[in-house]
């Protein structure tokens, strides 16, 4: 590849070249060739079982008091004296007449985490060791708990390999390393204080995971670079995977006197920052994806945290929602621009980083703000209008010209006929955003988390895996490094119970995307006909609420009203109250128009987009073999923008008046979209 590189590249070329960042998004690469190693672990994924939210803030600092335990109000966690100290280390403390502070509990779940023995566990965990009713502690999750054989063994065996890019045995190599990843103005003094090494035979990077005091290592997130066009590609390799790597890269540096930070998104602009101010500086594991509440122990010191994420509006979004979580009030961002770019990219353009790192706003105000504390932000929107539209998606670009993207904070109602294949095509629909990085939850009420994963995997795959069994390793260790998760519920369960779980879920694994499917699964079949539609008011006005206080986007999945079988479906179809599609942002409906006019013939209508207005209708078709929705290719004009919300109006149709559907001459598959019923079910409405 390097070789290519050089050919197509020369150097005076190269230096310009601004690389995108794909791995967080894109599928994990193997750093082995061969089939994939199968990986048994004891969690697939982080169950969300209920209750979620076992305590309060204020019931850990009664329990506290109550048990004359002495504690520290700190910034998202309460400190104190750790039970879970070696006995030397509690005879110094009894000798000195000092106490240390050293056990962290989270303010929102209760999980705790000693920093002197790196114990950890849950909130029942304390208690049980508290009262003595057990041992009630496991090993560390975070720090302690160790890797599988083969991540240590393959760990090991990387760094031993891996060399300092100054030790490289060709000057030109070097040069060329230095080049690609942008470092030619980053010093051999800063790569060797953050341990940074050189893999020649995969040209990566090297960064390092220590164990606590340095004494040994625990991961490696490798970075690599692929040529693309006329630019170039960095590919992330995590060991272990990511949901399991929690390196704050740049915290052996950190000494305990700091009381200032600087979080970057990327290990490249960390050693940037910490090169061209002195500041101390850290790196985030996963990014814009998420900041587990398992390093916020690490953060507790610092009186003042700057997130200087990235150059863009996501990455801006992200600083604000990890904000939240460390108190907002020490907090302050980087405004993206072009001034301002990553941090990198500053170094090497000559730019002042610490003048840039004194704009940083504040990310705390008043409940009661001026234009002038919005300005920057209304003209981060207007200088970035189509990433404030939010996130694209891949698989459905007319969808992209209706909705623009989709955005956080947002309600969407989606509805559609019985054994249209709502859950099908919704479950694609989410499965594309996640794998661009929209952190996905699952709650799936009326089918199973097997079945429904089973299809997604499909979808992904977007092959038949039962066909080839071979591969379903490989494809199942590249599913299961999504951000997504499932709510373990089934059946009816009350809004209080879904809504905690929700809020558990924004915390812990930074979800901003939750799928609820379906609304009358979800709330059973208890109350009478007038109770159903004020408790379905209810819930709605609860998930509306969630969205906005969360900034996290809902869709909510309803079953119309019946209808006769000749009738296209419209807003007014959504069962219950009008409270649903006034509630909501967007309101999606899937037009099945195959009980009458034959075949096979779907559209998707958005009849409501309150954020720029565009309405229209366009056509999808199935296909049974990958259970995927797509456009038909030969269709010329499939996209039909309407201004009412008159449904699809068959009666226009003919006249070609506004507010008709476009008639296609093309034929669609008769095959049926919900693989989720059975056979007797697909033939009944």
């Amino acid at each position: 590849m390097w070789l290519l590189l050089r050919r197509a590249y020369p150097l005076r070329v190269l230096l310009p070249l601004r690389g995108d960042w794909v791995g967080r998004r894109g599928l994990p690469r193997s750093l082995v060739p061969g089939p994939p190693r199968r990986r048994y672990r004891k969690e697939a994924l982080p169950a969300l079982e209920v209750p979620v939210l076992p305590v309060t803030t204020t019931e850990i600092r009664q329990y506290l008091r109550a048990h004359g335990i002495p504690f520290q109000d700190g910034h998202s966690c309460l400190r104190a004296p750790s039970p879970f100290v070696r006995s030397s280390e509690l005879k110094d403390q009894k000798k000195n007449g000092t106490t240390s502070f050293c056990l962290f509990i989270d303010k929102t779940t209760g999980h705790f985490l000693c920093m002197s023995s790196l114990a950890e566990g849950t909130w029942e965990d304390f208690q049980a060791s508290v009262e003595g009713r057990g041992d009630g502690v496991k090993e560390a999750v975070l720090l302690s708990d160790p890797p599988e054989t083969e991540d240590r063994e393959e760990v090991r065996r990387i760094w031993d390999r891996a060399i300092p890019l100054w030790d490289l045995p060709d000057p030109e190599e070097a040069q060329l390393a230095r080049v690609m990843f942008g470092l030619t103005k980053v010093t051999d003094d800063t790569l060797r204080r953050f341990s940074v090494r050189y893999l020649r035979s995969a040209h990566s990077l090297v960064f390092p995971w220590f164990t606590p005091g340095g004494l040994g290592i625990r991961g490696l997130k490798l970075l690599g670079v692929e040529g693309q066009g006329d630019g170039v590609q960095y590919v992330e390799t995590t060991i272990p995977r990511p949901g399991a790597y929690h390196n704050l890269f740049g915290l052996p540096l950190i000494s305990h006197r700091d009381a200032e930070v600087v979080l970057t998104s990327r290990e490249l602009d960390s050693l940037a920052l910490s090169q061209s101010t002195g500041l101390p500086t850290l790196s985030l594991p996963r990014g814009t994806i998420c900041l587990p509440p398992a390093l916020l122990p690490y953060l507790e010191q610092f009186r003042r945290i700057v997130f200087w994420l990235g150059d863009d509006l996501r990455s801006w979004e992200a600083a604000k929602l990890f904000a939240r979580k460390l108190n907002p009030k020490r907090c302050s961002l980087v405004r993206p621009g072009n001034q301002q770019p990553r941090p990198l990219e500053a170094l090497n353009q000559g730019l002042n980083l610490s003048r840039i790192l004194r704009t940083a706003l504040p990310a705390w105000h008043k409940s009661i703000v001026s234009f002038r504390q919005l300005r920057e932000e209304v003209l981060g929107e207007l200088s970035n209008v189509e990433q404030a539209a939010g996130v694209r998606w891949s698989r459905f670009p007319d969808l992209n010209r209706l909705l623009k993207g989709h955005r956080k904070g947002e309600l969407t109602v989606f509805t559609g006929p019985t054994g249209s294949g709502k859950t099908t095509f919704i479950s694609e629909y989410a499965l594309d955003l996640c794998t661009q990085g929209v952190n996905t939850l699952w709650g799936s009420f009326e089918i199973s988390n097997v079945r429904l994963a089973r299809v997604m995997l499909t979808q992904f795959a977007v092959t038949r895996l039962e066909e080839q069994l071979d591969k379903y390793e490989e494809w199942a260790d590249r599913f299961e490094d999504l951000p997504l998760y499932f709510m373990t519920f089934h059946g009816q369960q009350s809004i209080r119970s879904v809504i905690d779980t929700m809020q558990h879920a924004v915390y812990v694994y930074d979800v901003c995307h939750v799928v609820i499917d379906n609304l009358q699964f979800m709330m059973g079949h208890e109350q009478l006909s007038t109770d159903r539609i004020a408790a379905q008011d209810y819930i709605v006005g609860a998930f509306r609420k969630f969205a906005t206080d969360n900034s996290c986007h809902v869709t909510l999945v309803i079953h119309p009203r019946k209808e006769d079988d000749d009738k296209e479906l419209q807003t007014a179809s959504i069962f219950g109250s009008a409270k649903a599609s006034q509630e909501a942002d967007n309101v999606l409906i899937l037009q099945d128009r195959k009980l009458v006019t034959g075949p096979g013939k779907r559209y998707l209508q958005v009849s409501k987009n309150r954020f720029d207005g565009d309405v229209g209708v366009f056509p999808l078709e199935f296909n049974k073999t990958s259970l995927t929705f797509s456009v038909p290719p030969k269709s010329k004009a499939r996209l039909k923008k309407i201004k009412d919300d008159n449904g699809l109006g068959a009666k226009k149709s003919s006249s070609g008046k506004r507010g008709a559907m476009h008639q296609n001459s093309e034929t669609f598959l008769s095959q049926d979209p919900n693989p989720f019923q059975s056979d007797t079910s697909k033939s009944s409405r």
